[in-house]
């Protein structure tokens, strides 16, 4: 329960957007939590921002619309925003704030801690081991997801990132642990958010889920909070209960671009596209708090969902998200276009940490073998496609020709599946695999000489005719 100080400041100098300028105070700190009294009696809630000698400014949670600074008293909390955590969250909908939208009492906790987090300590920092399962087969494969790991997903407007983030969601799996999945959206429409609700409810009636809904309407001080509380109850889910945590958070534009309106109202100078000049290190302090701790069996792992203007991957939202996490998921136009689902485009997509949670004793011993043999193939076929678009088909080898057939199984029999399928991990390889054997064996070289003969791959026909894909 917080404690309100018994001093009540009335001085409010102006009204600015989302903010309030206080005067005249004493002994406030910057994040503090703060409580304002309008005169009708109505509470609202904001955090100060920025403190100069007797100045605060007050970011206020449910905006300043209809707020008199004439008619309000302010107190200070003395404290950061905390809030209730532990497994009181899971099963519940809430907004951007925690306050619950399905009908619900509050959410109550044993213990509360603050929003803002606590940097993990690098010395008690392990690094990330063990795969996140998805049912996804294009990510489970080639972009292995792994617990403690922070993975992006790069997509443009048009392209289905809701319902792939919504897919992962769903059906994420860490082999029978313990396992939570902590969904927070940001900047979504009305439609959109009763969508994630529809979709993600078997998983919230199991008690598996936490759902934190910011609409495009609401506040947008609360679009900022949103994540930050997210990440506030996965961390106590993970590393007092126990639990494997997946923070999904979408849409991280519309948190930058909420985080661009607050700088602007401050006055302060803008950087890069009109964003502050700290975006990278406020994208940091999210992402940064995935991982897990030596001695506690839990772990955070965060997959940031965000559209790149224009499809500018050098925008800065996308560009700095880059350097902060451990690869990218990328989504594509083109296979969007060919009726794909999901449209991964394999080649620009990638997982530094793959080799940390796939492999043998943790996927399949082939895993990674399948992996380098298919993302190489992809790349030949890349190739082999932009020299048929410049001399036709009929002027290619037959192995050329072969690779095409392999570039057309790979996109409709390996990536395409159903939104609603989530495929187990011995599947996703044998679909693989299935797709590797429409080219000859002498092309596969990265895939060892005993696992060849084991799945009979042969090759090329006497003679160099073409064998179709679907054969």
């Amino acid at each position: 329960m917080t404690s309100w100080s018994e001093v009540e400041y009335t001085a409010v100098r102006e009204l600015r957007g989302p903010l309030a300028v206080v005067e005249g105070v004493s002994g406030v700190g910057w994040d503090e939590f703060v409580r304002i009294t309008l005169g009708s009696g109505e509470r609202r809630y904001g955090l100060v921002l920025e403190v100069d000698r007797e100045l605060a400014v007050v970011q206020v949670l449910e905006d300043t619309s209809g707020m008199d600074p004439a008619r309000m008293r302010v107190s200070f909390a003395g404290e950061p925003l905390h809030v209730p955590v532990g497994t009181g969250w899971l099963g519940r909908t809430c907004n951007g704030r925690g306050e619950p939208v399905d009908g619900g009492p509050p959410v109550f906790g044993r213990a509360s801690a603050a929003v803002g987090g606590t940097p993990i300590n690098p010395v008690r920092r392990e690094p990330p081991s063990d795969p996140v399962l998805t049912g996804v087969s294009v990510i489970d494969a080639l972009t292995t997801l792994v617990r403690g790991q922070k993975l992006p997903v790069f997509s443009v407007a048009g392209l289905p990132h809701l319902e792939l983030a919504i897919q992962i969601a769903a059906q994420a799996t860490v082999g029978g642990e313990a396992f939570s999945v902590v969904f927070a959206g940001m900047g979504l429409t009305h439609p959109d958010a009763s969508f994630v609700r529809d979709a993600l409810e078997e998983r919230a009636a199991a008690g598996e889920l936490v759902l934190l809904l910011n609409t495009a309407d609401d506040p947008v001080i609360e679009r900022i909070l949103t994540p930050r509380i997210a990440l506030t109850v996965a961390e106590h889910l993970a590393f007092t209960g126990g639990h494997h945590v997946l923070v999904v958070m979408t849409d991280m534009t519309a948190y930058a671009e909420a985080l661009r309106e607050v700088s602007a109202a401050r006055g302060e100078v803008p950087a890069r596209r009109a964003y502050p000049g700290y975006l990278y290190s406020d994208l940091a302090s999210l992402y940064e708090r995935c991982g897990r701790i030596r001695g506690r069996s839990g772990s955070v792992t965060v997959l940031p969902v965000l559209t790149m203007p224009a499809g500018d991957i050098t925008h800065p939202v996308p560009d700095l998200t880059g350097y902060i996490t451990e690869g990218q998921i990328v989504l594509s136009r083109q296979s969007h276009a060919l009726g794909v689902y999901p449209p991964v485009d394999a080649l620009s997509s990638l997982s530094r940490l793959m080799r940390k949670g796939a492999g043998p004793g943790r996927t399949r011993p082939d895993h990674l073998d399948v992996a380098a043999q298919t993302l190489a193939a992809l790349s030949r076929a890349r190739q082999v496609r932009e020299l048929s678009d410049l001399v036709g088909q009929a002027a290619l080898s037959p192995t050329d020709r072969r690779y095409l057939d392999f570039d057309e199984a790979f996109l409709h029999r390996f990536v395409d599946q159903p939104r609603d399928e989530a495929r187990p991990l011995d599947r996703t390889l044998d679909a693989a695999w299935q797709v590797l054997l429409t080219l000859p064996r002498s092309e596969l070289v990265l895939l060892p000489t005993a696992l060849l003969d084991a799945h009979g791959a042969r090759d090329a026909p006497a003679g160099g005719e073409r064998k179709g894909a679907g054969e």
